[in-house]
Order: structure tokens, then C-alpha cells, then sequence
């Protein structure tokens, strides 16, 4: 059992090193993401089982705080409304789940991440038809070779393993990066915002 232990952790170490490569591709995820905000866009999240409870994990991190005081940030997890999922997947299909709701609320200049460990989760990958068709920034968080997902992407970033598990945990990192690059940016605004504002009343005498 140690072994098993000591080669899991291994396995993992190895694969979040490997992320290194990645860092341009995360900046460039994080600055979209950013961009989007700034516009007044969303970022939107979709992904199944674990991947959907990363989405929601990270949209609850914009939403709420990260680790800095800052505005709340508009993020929306496309895994948690119960009615909305089982009504669309009794009706239509659980392919249509993600979809549907992006042909519902998703606006030209949103930000849609979805997240998929093979990149060939057909909900995912429809729903990214739908956003691209609309207008939407679509993104992809997949591993090894990206699958289908990678295709249908402006920006996919591929964790370099086939084990599901070493994926999801690199994805709660790349996550993690992305939250924090993305707060760290909202907060300056906000604190320079609030410098100009308390500037302009000194400049009025008020």
C-alpha cells in the first residue's frame, strides 16, 4: 500500500511540473477571462461528475473571494440548476444540458470554459457549438491530446496524462491560477478606482 501511495504521489508531482509548460496558456486563459469581465461579459463554466464540480467550485471563487477583498465577479457554474438539467435532459437529452442553457443566457463576449478530462464529452463539446455560433469565447480544459474539445476551442489547455485523476487535480490548480490572476487584477482596478474617486472629491473640495 505505501508503494501504491508513493508512486500516486509521484505520478501527481510529476504531471503538476509538467504544468510549467503550460504557463503561457494559462496567462493567456487568465487575460480573456479578464478581458471579459472588464466588458461587462460572464464566465461561464460546464463540466460532468468531478469536472462540474470544479466548475462550480470555481465559479463560487469569482463570485465570492479567492483570497483578496474585491468586487464579485460575474460567474456562473452551468452544473447547478436541478430543474433546468433533468427538464433539458428528459426533454431533449443530456447532450443538450450545457447547450441549452448557453442558447438561453449566454450573451456575445462571455467567456465558456468547459471542462472535460478525454475532450469528448458530447454535452460539453455541443455546448461549445452553440457558444461559438452565438458569439462566446469558448476555452477547454482537457488532457493529453485534448479530443474533440480541442478542435472546437480558441484556447484549450491540455494536462499532459490519460489518468483522469492526475487531470482533475492539475485542473483545480490551473483553476486556482486562473481565480487568482483574475482577483488580483479586479482588486487593483477596484483599489484604483476607489484612489481616483477619493482624488476627485479632494479636486472638488467635497
Amino acid at each position: 500500500m505505501h508503494q501504491r501511495i508513493r508512486a500516486t504521489l509521484a505520478e501527481h508531482i510529476d504531471t503538476i511540473n509538467a504544468l510549467v509548460d503550460l504557463t503561457g496558456e494559462i496567462a493567456a486563459l487568465a487575460e480573456r477571462g479578464v478581458a471579459t469581465l472588464k466588458a461587462g461579459g460572464r464566465i461561464l463554466w460546464m463540466g460532468n461528475g468531478g469536472s462540474a464540480a470544479d466548475a462550480q467550485h470555481l465559479a463560487a471563487e469569482l463570485v465570492g473571494r479567492f483570497e483578496r477583498e474585491r468586487p464579485g465577479l460575474a460567474s456562473i457554474a452551468l452544473t447547478t440548476d436541478t430543474s433546468i438539467l433533468t427538464s433539458v435532459a428528459n426533454d431533449y437529452g443530456f447532450e443538450h444540458i450545457f447547450a441549452r442553457q448557453v442558447e438561453a443566457i449566454g450573451r456575445p463576449g462571455d467567456l465558456l470554459i468547459g471542462l472535460s478530462t478525454s475532450g469528448n464529452s458530447p454535452n460539453v463539446l455541443r455546448a461549445m457549438e452553440v457558444g461559438a455560433r452565438l458569439g462566446l469565447t469558448c476555452a477547454g480544459l482537457t488532457g493529453a491530446d485534448g479530443g474533440a474539445l480541442r478542435e472546437q476551442c480558441e484556447l484549450c489547455l491540455c494536462v499532459p496524462s490519460r489518468r483522469t485523476a492526475r487531470i482533475q487535480e492539475a485542473h483545480q490548480l490551473i483553476g486556482h491560477l486562473l481565480c487568482d490572476a483574475i482577483e488580483a487584477q479586479a482588486q487593483a482596478e477596484a483599489q484604483a478606482n476607489t484612489q481616483a474617486g477619493v482624488q476627485q472629491d479632494r479636486g472638488t473640495g467635497s
